[in-house]
């Protein structure tokens, strides 16, 4: 069949930057997508969870996805979350994604209510028939309540080649492992990214692409390092490297929701955008501030 190409590297699920009145801040997604386009991330994926791609209707998404496709200008791919609830949701998102000119998609499964296996193949297939545009799955079971197995990924991926990878947001190094296995076997192409970012070496050691992980918004020389450093065979290097971003995961527990906890984690490292996150998350304070500063201290991230 034909195969087409999913991205390798150090992704960062870009956060959306809002103003004080929770609307879309375009100066501030600008400041923050030239910083990561000059630290030399491989490509940006926008409307993910950090995006708070679920706070927006259809026509806000449309709106940012455009924008931000239209901002990089092809400095660097650009990947679009159009995943819904509703299989004609996702449609329309996934077809203005690809008339705006992004490089793909990528689409997690419908939450809340779980699905059959025939039901949730039949979503992604209408997806993947309405347009040509490269498909990257999303697996995050601790917020859909469902998981993408490697048997129904490798099924998905042997019937439609434009079904090109899948963000591996699972706490569970070996369902990663079987993901790389399995679905290689159908297209070896295929590429598995990491969502959590301490499971970057351990992906990469298996035969996965990279990550698609929050720090690589906020400390993208440790995720690069990471990366280059195993293409390198510099197993020192790696192996400091990922000493460094193993200290990172607890920020993510300072708040529930974490998107705030990113944004501040950007604003931290030196990038000065807004930190409005959509209500209901709660306001920072100065205990979480406190506890952000001693883990970019641990993790060795300098903050400006």
């Amino acid at each position: 069949m034909n195969i087409i190409h999913a991205n390798a590297g150090i992704i960062p699920p870009v956060p959306t930057i809002l103003n004080e009145k929770q609307k879309f801040d375009r100066s501030g997604m600008q400041l923050l997508i030239d910083s990561l386009i000059d630290k030399g991330v491989h490509g940006f994926f926008f409307l993910g969870t950090a995006g708070e791609f679920n706070q927006f209707d259809a026509g806000e998404r449309e709106e940012i996805a455009e924008f931000c496709i239209d901002y990089t200008a092809g400095r660097l791919p650009v990947w679009i979350g159009t995943g819904s609830n509703t299989t004609s949701e996702a449609i329309r998102l996934t077809r203005h994604a690809d008339r705006s000119g992004a490089t793909g998609v990528v689409v997690i499964n419908p939450y809340y209510c779980k699905l059959s296996g025939q039901s949730l193949f039949t979503h992604y297939a209408s997806i993947a028939e309405a347009s040509g545009l490269p498909l990257m799955l999303y697996n995050f079971p601790a917020l859909t309540g469902q998981d993408l197995s490697p048997a129904f990924v490798s099924q998905l991926a042997a019937r439609y080649s434009q079904v090109v990878g899948i963000k591996e947001t699972v706490d569970q190094l070996s369902h990663i492992r079987q993901m790389i296995l399995q679905v290689k076997e159908v297209n070896p192409a295929f590429a598995v990214f990491c969502g959590f970012d301490e499971y970057l070496l351990p992906t990469l050691a298996a035969g996965g692409a990279g990550a698609i992980a929050a720090s690589a918004n906020f400390a993208p020389q440790l995720m690069l390092g990471l990366y280059k450093s195993f293409q390198n065979n510099d197993l020192s290097a790696v192996l400091e490297y990922h000493r460094r971003v193993i200290q990172i995961p607890p920020l993510y527990t300072l708040d529930d929701p974490f998107i705030p906890s990113i944004k501040e984690a950007v604003r931290l490292s030196g990038v000065p955008v807004p930190v409005f996150s959509h209500s209901p998350a709660t306001p920072w304070n100065e205990a979480k501030e406190r506890q952000l500063k001693q883990i970019f201290s641990n993790a060795g991230i300098p903050w400006g």
